[in-house]
């Protein structure tokens, strides 16, 4: 029967979430148990058509390391004067946190379902990570940086044509609570529609 027994302790928590920079975030990783419930949350999205406009490559254990060398060697590519303090830093990029999950838009094109209610579902699912790790007591950040637009580390993510990066979750523990920022008053965003 609905409405439901509302949550509210569940919602003062996703009132007070906070994205905790990659830097921030430590041991211990997520189980399988709870990655596997925090993209169980992230397939939960509306998805007009049944489409399934996403889908996730996990990095954990060594994969983050992997990766990171294909980042570096990419980068050094790219700025051939970097230092080794710079390509140092892309190595380590994904050892940041102990989990990274990509996720990929994989847009159906052409298609009745427009491609921006597409766009719209997998930036769902990226959210709905975040509200997953929140509840589950882990701290979380959606970073898009450089790598998320290179052709070539698209290559090497296996990425087809119609794909692209939508972004890099990283989840881990929180070092510690980070601090609340500045956030629009609702008043300010908000409005009531009346006829002209």
């Amino acid at each position: 029967m609905y409405p439901t027994a509302p949550l509210y302790e569940s919602l003062a928590r996703l009132q007070s979430r906070r994205s905790v920079k990659a830097m921030h975030l430590q041991e211990p990783a997520p189980s399988n148990t709870d990655l596997e419930q925090i993209l169980q949350t992230a397939i939960r999205v509306p998805d007009h058509g049944k489409l399934g406009p996403w889908r996730f490559i996990r990095f954990t254990g060594q994969s983050r390391a992997a990766f990171g060398e294909l980042l570096a060697q990419r980068y050094g590519e790219l700025n051939p004067d970097a230092s080794a303090q710079n390509k140092t830093f892309e190595r380590n990029r994904l050892l940041r946190a102990p989990a990274v999950i990509a996720v990929i838009a994989h847009i159906k094109a052409p298609h009745k379902i427009p491609q921006w209610e597409q766009q719209l579902s997998v930036g769902a699912a990226c959210q709905n990570m975040l509200v997953a790790a929140c509840l589950l007591g882990y701290g979380a950040q959606w970073l898009t940086e450089w790598y998320a637009y290179d052709h070539v580390i698209d290559q090497a993510l296996g990425l087809a044509d119609n794909e692209r990066v939508a972004g890099y979750i990283y989840i881990g523990a929180a070092e510690t609570q980070p601090p609340e920022r500045v956030r629009p008053k609702l008043e300010d965003v908000l409005s009531d529609w009346q006829l002209p």
